[in-house]
């Protein structure tokens, strides 16, 4: 009997605001009404997937566009899925002349992963050339482990010389916090490769491993601005005006605490989305603590290795 009350308080359970009679999002914030029942029902289908249950999820997925805006980006993805679940079942692109294709796309990573390399190289010689694309390869790996651990489906890294890599998964019904996570994963996965890069200097004094070290962790604290590209972009989504207001100041410190001129960008971005409207209701302090923390990380990196042409 409480739930059917819930259920008719026509109240959006992010903002508050009353919703319009059979309304699917909320006007104001654009929430999705029936978030937790698309949740649970996109649970189910991937795991109805992972089990080759193909027709049982396909039928779970439908449940979901009933409760789903008719123009939604989420509405457009869901009809896309359930075709190519349709297309599976009915046996349909798993013919043996698609074999060629499916090790086309396999390969596809690996292919741009050598391209990636051969053009850094040809830039900046083999030692550092290579050494920056498997850094760059670490902090993918960490977008995607972290992806594979959840249950969700991902594609391997995909490279491009000049504008870096990216791994292809499958949000829908997947929160907010989770997106958050899975964002910060990667840079988190950088700093383990700045780490190591900093741990074999130490032991070696060879100047290239400093230079790897400080160069991964300067491009993670750029990829950490909150741009709607970048990773930092994607985190702080799940950051209430509070919080990000808390990133900001965590910033400036760390720009005070290691000169490092990249903190300036995260700080002022992160000031300037205090102020926009794509702030989240409610707070996440461990996804607040997250990306701190590995900010903080990284200008450990910055203080403890000398930059270029610096004593030792």
């Amino acid at each position: 009997m409480s739930s059917i009350t819930s259920d008719f308080s026509r109240h959006c359970k992010k903002c508050g605001r009353e919703l319009a009679l059979a309304s699917l999002a909320c006007d104001h914030c654009h929430s999705l009404v029936h978030a937790g029942e698309l949740e649970r029902l996109a649970s189910q289908a991937k795991e109805l997937e992972a089990k080759e249950e193909i027709h049982a999820a396909r039928e779970q997925w439908m449940a979901c566009l009933p409760l789903l805006p008719r123009t939604s980006k989420q509405t457009a993805w869901v009809r896309d899925h359930v075709h190519e679940l349709s297309l599976k079942a009915d046996g349909v692109g798993v013919l043996p002349a698609e074999t060629g294709s499916n090790w086309a796309k396999k390969l596809t990573p690996l292919a741009t992963l050598v391209i990636f390399i051969a053009v850094y190289s040809a830039i900046y010689g083999l030692r550092f050339g290579g050494g920056f694309a498997v850094l760059i390869l670490v902090h993918e790996m960490g977008h995607f482990i972290d992806i594979k651990r959840r249950g969700l489906p991902a594609e391997m890294p995909v490279f491009l010389p000049g504008l870096g890599a990216y791994v292809r998964w499958r949000a829908m019904g997947v929160s907010m916090q989770t997106r958050a996570a899975v964002s910060l994963a990667g840079p988190l996965a950088g700093w383990m490769g700045s780490a190591a890069c900093t741990f074999v200097w130490w032991k070696t004094g060879d100047a290239l491993w400093a230079e790897l070290a400080r160069t991964n962790a300067w491009l993670n604290i750029l990829n950490l601005v909150p741009v709607w590209i970048l990773d930092g972009g994607q985190a702080v989504y799940a950051l209430s005006k509070a919080e990000r207001a808390v990133l900001s100041i965590a910033s400036l410190a760390l720009l005070a605490a290691v000169r490092e001129p990249a903190f300036i960008l995260v700080a002022l971005v992160a000031g300037v989305r205090i102020f926009t409207r794509d702030s989240a209701e409610k707070s996440s302090p461990a996804i607040t603590a997250y990306f701190v923390a590995v900010l903080a990380l990284l200008a450990l990196v910055m203080k403890v290795v000398p930059s270029p042409g610096a004593g030792t």
